[in-house]
């Protein structure tokens, strides 16, 4: 049973695959790039590789980093072997890269430290005092998870979320409501850029965090959508009964370590833009400044280092996922759209949103706001789609079910599509340019894509 459960997502993600994938064209938004493009079909051979990646992490959930590291060695040595990119031309594209790398890796660390600093505080136990008994304490309790991602990480607000309806559901909670919980932390986390991966790799690139936080316009209305309906649908299932351990004392202090962290990166970014614009492309400024806040605040209260090898781990994993995504040739992929948009957050739902992302961000284009929307609300659909998906089924295995999760979950994709629909017709498709890119081309000024064997 468990083996062809395991064969159906593995049929079903390249199904998916092959459909995303065998959309891109050869239609350039920017100037042919200095090395040649080799197609199959139409299809440049860089994203069959990447698709390949992407579908054994998606079906590998055991072997991810490998996965990852076999995959970025195997696109570089193409690149080099078959594509006329220079041995030397390798470090240069780190060189200009690691910025981006180093800031994602530092901020991955921190967060991860930041997020057992709230753990360790037992404020989240508290939250069960201010729930309501009937059907709208599964909502609130939702609620709560959407603003606690919007400042912390979204995997840490699903795991707490998921704690919390273990003790009020006495441990009887519905799939449906778990895909809400979920749904609740991704999308609490897609307007914020310290509250996803997705949106922080888009702040350390230079979009605006204004621009990111009309993800919210998305996000709000598909909350009142399947939260609802997800805390009717727990409700009938099994009734809320709350309350909050006897005798709880809250670590303030940790809880003040938490914000001083935020306000710190908040700060150290608006500073330098402000003021030492040019820095911000030549120093991991804002990586830098959570490390320091986390340093500074030792003496009060010191982290939980232990944490700390599984959380570099998961980081080499996804710094793998977005070098591979840097080396990408997005001059081929369809030009930037709320079609594509949308099609992105589906696309997320199967596979890891982190390097579609930075395909994104590499192109070019979008609507920041309704993309961070789509690839952050969009992994809900299945629990494997995101990571804070992954981590609240390991609580609970019965979770671990395609057909389950879509069957008992329906509403968090009806709450996809009509919140997408909703943001578009309240300030339509605004497309921005990432601070310090240069506009690409417009399509009819673009050469034609460079055939095989012709010279770059």
């Amino acid at each position: 049973m468990a083996t062809s459960s395991r064969w159906g997502r593995a049929l079903l993600r390249a199904a998916v695959a092959l459909l995303c994938f065998g959309t891109l064209g050869a239609q350039a938004a920017e100037a042919a790039p200095a090395y040649q493009v080799i197609t199959l079909a139409g299809i440049p051979i860089d994203f069959m590789f990447f698709a390949l990646v992407l579908l054994g992490v998606a079906t590998l959930h055991r072997h991810t980093l490998q996965v990852a590291l076999a995959g970025l060695v195997v696109v570089a040595l193409y690149k080099l072997a078959f594509t006329g990119f220079k041995a030397g031309s390798l470090p240069l594209h780190f060189a200009h890269e690691w910025v981006t790398l180093a800031n994602l890796l530092g901020l991955l660390l921190g967060f991860a430290l930041l997020s057992k600093h709230f753990e360790d505080s037992r404020l989240p136990l508290l939250l069960p005092k201010f729930l309501p008994d009937d059907w709208k304490g599964g909502f609130v309790l939702l609620v709560m998870i959407f603003v606690l991602s919007a400042f912390l990480d979204n995997i840490a607000a699903a795991l707490i979320g998921g704690a919390v309806a273990h003790v009020v559901f006495r441990g009887k909670v519905h799939i449906g409501y778990l895909a809400a919980i979920v749904a609740a932390s991704n999308g609490g986390g897609s307007g914020s850029v310290v509250g996803d991966t997705t949106t922080t790799m888009m702040w350390i690139a230079g979009v605006n965090p204004l621009e990111v936080l009309d993800a919210y316009t998305a996000a709000l209305p598909a909350l009142l959508i399947f939260g609802v309906l997800a805390a009717r649908q727990q409700h009938a299932y099994n009734a809320i009964t709350k309350d909050a351990p006897a005798g709880l004392h809250v670590d303030w202090s940790r809880v003040g370590i938490v914000i001083f962290i935020l306000v710190v990166a908040v700060l150290a970014n608006v500073i330098a833009n402000l003021h030492f614009h040019s820095v911000l492309d030549h120093f991991p400024v804002i990586g830098v400044a959570v490390w320091v806040a986390l340093l500074v605040s030792v003496p009060l209260r010191k982290p939980d280092w232990t944490i700390l090898p599984g959380a570099f781990k998961g980081s080499v994993f996804l710094l793998s996922l977005v070098s591979i995504a840097s080396m990408m040739p997005v001059e081929h992929l369809p030009l930037a759209s709320w079609q594509a948009t949308l099609g992105l957050g589906f696309l997320s739902a199967v596979f890891d949103n982190i390097p579609l992302t930075a395909l994104a961000l590499k192109q070019g284009g979008y609507d920041w706001g309704l993309l961070a929307y789509a690839v952050g609300f969009g992994g809900s659909m299945v629990w494997f789609g995101s990571s804070a998906g992954v981590g609240l089924a390991n609580m609970y295995p019965e979770a671990k079910s395609v057909l389950a999760w879509v069957r008992a979950g329906w509403h968090v994709a009806l709450a996809y599509v009509i919140g997408f629909f909703f943001a578009l017709a309240v300030h339509g498709w605004q497309p921005h340019p990432i601070r310090g890119a240069v506009p690409a081309a417009p399509a009819s000024a673009v050469p034609a894509a460079v055939a095989p064997g012709a010279p770059a």
